[in-house]
């Protein structure tokens, strides 16, 4: 009798390949096995080492338009979409892609002797294969599928920082930080004794080092922190930061939930111990998430959920567990989410990782610049280094009366706190609004923001 299919088959059948570059048609079906590559005028070629693209030049006025939202009114007016740092938008070949195994692919996976089964679980496990690639990890046992980058945070903090800190413990975040990488620690922290310590932001945004070196110490045994700001859009000097943890016996966890969409990231190269970051921001779906964590620190790790799948055997005596991933991957997973991570991956790979980080460099000096000429508009921060996000103010006009009548016009923006008060506290504010880009944005979208400031303007 044949085994039945397990964790991981080797012996993979054909998944739907997703490349970027053009329009695909919405609803179309796509059989198995098929190559859905879109675009005419741009290279095919790829490193199979890397998964990278080997395109110099993407046209990114053909890439955009595998987005189809973007081709729609809103408010009577043709949509510009500046919400990237909160959702990303998903392309035609990734929602092709999960509508293709809802289709024609749909069953649970691992264990099944079926041959549906085995197609899902290939595909399913297909995607830890990509992400371990696109991050970089030395194994693919050491990525973790989690509902998003919040979860990946709490299991980290539940289950390491749980089963690891005492009473004087200490851990350090600092002000820039996401409420997702705050308060699940607040909650270890009362449960276990520890203390929490916060690493100052100076006035341009950037995180004040020597006061961070400060507070590291022989006591700290985990710094939390952000990768880029959500708020501010301030790229952290990770890998300084993680060299000084090491000084004093400290592990790093990274919430890399605006970081991974927007630049290359290597975590052997980073050295980071945890990393997080979420589907929805990388062009994927919603509900889905990454933790990277290495290998001895996740072997160590007690379960964060019970349940099926986590499991070696079970008895009423007592309980053996798996080992990690499928240790921390209780119950039936999201496998539609995780194959749409899969493909979104693939899509964001034939692109290149490099070549959107120049292309949403561009369009944040772009915008910058022409911000900056509003009169009465002030950006936050100025900090050395910045992602695809601006943040910003107007005299006397309050951010949501900025984004109700932005999105009249057709332009999304986010306004409010983003998550973030500790850092708009240090600012003395309570809201900002935030034009975050993204490589499918351009300059047409740009030259629409600084039109509608122009009227917010006029209206107030």
């Amino acid at each position: 009798m044949s085994e039945p299919a397990g964790r991981h088959r080797e012996d993979k059948v054909a998944n739907t390949s997703v490349v970027a570059g053009a329009n695909v048609v919405a609803g179309a079906d796509v059989d198995a096995g098929t190559n859905v590559v879109t675009g005419a005028d741009m290279a095919t070629g790829t490193n199979t080492a890397t998964g990278e693209s080997t395109t110099h030049s993407p046209d990114f006025s053909k890439i955009r338009l595998d987005f189809p939202v973007l081709a729609r009114e809103v408010n009577g007016r043709p949509l510009v979409y500046l919400d990237s740092a909160a959702s990303s938008q998903m392309s035609a070949q990734v929602a092709e892609r999960i509508d293709h195994y809802h289709r024609y692919e749909h069953a649970n996976v691992h264990r099944g002797i079926h041959s549906l089964s085995q197609e899902a679980t290939d595909a399913f496990e297909q995607t830890r294969d990509r992400v371990q690639h696109f991050l970089g990890a030395a194994n693919r046992s050491e990525i973790i599928f989690t509902s998003g980058t919040t979860d990946s945070i709490n299991l980290v903090a539940h289950s390491y920082g749980g089963s690891t800190l005492r009473p004087g413990d200490e851990i350090l975040l600092t002000q820039m930080e996401h409420h997702a990488n705050i308060v699940p620690w607040q909650m270890i922290a009362e449960r276990t004794g520890a203390k929490i310590l916060v690493a100052d932001v100076d006035e341009h945004g950037n995180l004040d080092l020597d006061d961070l070196r400060t507070k590291l110490s022989n006591r700290t045994k985990i710094v939390a922190l952000v990768h880029v700001s959500n708020a501010l859009g301030t790229v952290n000097p990770v890998q300084t930061i993680i060299r000084m943890a090491r000084e004093q016996g400290a592990i790093v966890l990274l919430d890399g939930a605006q970081s991974a969409p927007h630049q290359p990231v290597n975590v052997q190269e980073l050295d980071c111990d945890f990393y997080a970051f979420s589907a929805h921001k990388v062009c994927g779906p919603t509900g889905f998430g990454i933790l990277y964590g290495k290998k001895e620190l996740l072997e160590a790790m007690p379960p964060y959920r019970g349940g099926g799948e986590m499991i070696s055997r079970v008895s009423f005596e007592g309980t053996t567990y798996e080992e990690p991933p499928f240790r921390f991957e209780a119950g039936t997973p999201p496998i539609a989410a995780a194959i749409g991570l899969g493909a979104a991956i693939e899509y964001l790979q034939s692109i290149g990782m490099e070549q959107i980080a120049l292309r949403e460099r561009e369009l944040l000096e772009e915008a910058t610049k022409k911000l900056v000429a509003v009169d009465g508009l002030r950006i936050i921060g100025n900090p050395a280094e910045r992602s695809a996000v601006l943040p910003f103010v107007m005299d006397g006009i309050h951010a949501s009366d900025i984004g109700t009548l932005l999105d009249k016009q057709g332009i999304a923006v986010r306004t409010g706190h983003h998550c973030a008060q500790p850092i708009h506290d240090r600012y003395g504010l309570d809201a900002t609004a935030r034009a975050s880009f993204a490589f499918y944005n351009s300059s047409e979208d740009i030259d629409r923001l600084v039109e509608g400031l122009e009227f917010v303007k006029t209206f107030f």
